[in-house]
């Protein structure tokens, strides 16, 4: 599956540890997206993102979070003047389900990259 095809799908309700992804699953997907980088439990992606300033921070945050609740999965974030990082995991599968590689494309997608 390529960053498009992963772009265009949308989130699902994930519960249970079934909806889990394994390690191969996990490495194939994150090849699709170039910068994000798996944390060293596993259990999350993440991402720096570099602004010009606060403003430009900002409205990359919020055109995150319009896109996160249409998508009912929302990430964790960590911003500032000028930078900010998302993290992607789905608590409720203990680890990363393709919920969170498709919203890692659509965050590529609002930055047009």
């Amino acid at each position: 599956m390529n960053l498009t095809e992963l772009a265009t799908q949308h989130c699902q309700p994930r519960k249970g540890s079934q909806h889990a992804l394994d390690a191969a699953q996990i490495a194939t997907l994150l090849q699709q997206l170039p910068g994000w980088q798996l944390s060293a439990d596993g259990q999350s992606i993440s991402q720096n993102f570099k602004f010009a300033n606060f403003h430009h921070t900002l409205g990359f945050i919020n055109a995150v979070g319009f896109m996160a609740n249409h998508e009912d999965h929302h990430p964790d974030i960590e911003a500032g003047y000028g930078h900010c990082r998302l993290l992607w995991s789905t608590h409720d599968v203990g680890g990363l389900s393709l919920n969170d590689f498709i919203c890692a494309a659509r965050v590529e997608g609002l930055l047009a990259r």
